[in-house]
């Protein structure tokens, strides 16, 4: 069963409002009915990769966190190395790209989307 996410706490992952917008933006030049969902797995130069996707099936042990007319999905696997992330986007001279602020990340590669714990 998909847990769906209201008010988040401290260990919880969050959405940023630029996120949130960022998503609804990709999702309605879609076809309006995806759900960004953010993965991780093992590879990239610090050991663990972030993965982003569009999907159209939420699966049962996913957590579904909705912020303003945006769904991200996590299965539990990923969660486990994102609690208490937050999924920002950001838009620089260096490019626009979805971002994951993760406390329990001890290291980071240079591009942002490799971690080690």
């Amino acid at each position: 069963m998909s847990t769906t996410i209201d008010a988040p706490a401290s260990h919880e992952v969050t959405v940023s409002d630029r996120a949130a917008k960022r998503i609804a933006e990709i999702i309605s030049a879609e076809d309006g009915d995806k759900m960004l969902r953010v993965s991780v797995s093992g590879g990239g130069c610090s050991g663990f990769q972030y993965g982003f996707t569009l999907d159209d099936t939420k699966t049962d042990d996913d957590l579904v966190i909705v912020k303003n007319g945006a769904t991200v999905l996590i299965d539990s696997m990923s969660l486990m190395y994102m609690e208490g992330s937050e999924i920002d986007f950001v838009d620089d001279l260096i490019g626009a790209a979805f971002q994951i602020n993760n406390p329990l990340a001890q290291a980071a590669c240079g591009c942002g989307t490799s971690f080690s714990i």
